[in-house]
């Protein structure tokens, strides 16, 4: 367990980077005869620590029962569709002004 990435819920913490990181630690240790889902679902308590373990404490009993179950409500609490429409519209209203050089811009 000491292996596994930690997330508190921090504000500027990438919940990317951690699911990415915890993906690679659980693909690592899984025993031969259990599936990776299932080593994920067990261990990502364990992974996460502060506001993060209170979020998940808090959640609805029941409303996880997959793996699939964790990634969608994780991702909705730290990254949020609407976060990820945001930082798109932003990047997309670069404009490079009259006069400003390629390096500028």
């Amino acid at each position: 367990m000491h292996l596994l990435p930690t997330f508190r819920g921090l504000v500027g913490e990438d919940p990317h980077k951690q699911w990415k990181e915890f993906h690679v630690v659980c693909f690592g240790i899984r025993p031969q005869g259990i599936t990776e889902k299932h080593v994920k679902l067990k261990t990502f308590p364990f992974s996460l620590t502060d506001q993060a373990k209170g979020w998940l404490y808090f959640l609805p009993s029941g409303c996880i029962t997959t793996w699939n179950d964790v990634k969608m409500q994780f991702l909705e609490k730290y990254f949020p569709a609407s976060r990820a429409t945001k930082i798109r519209k932003e990047i997309s209203g670069i404009r490079q002004f009259a006069g400003e050089s390629l390096f500028e811009y």
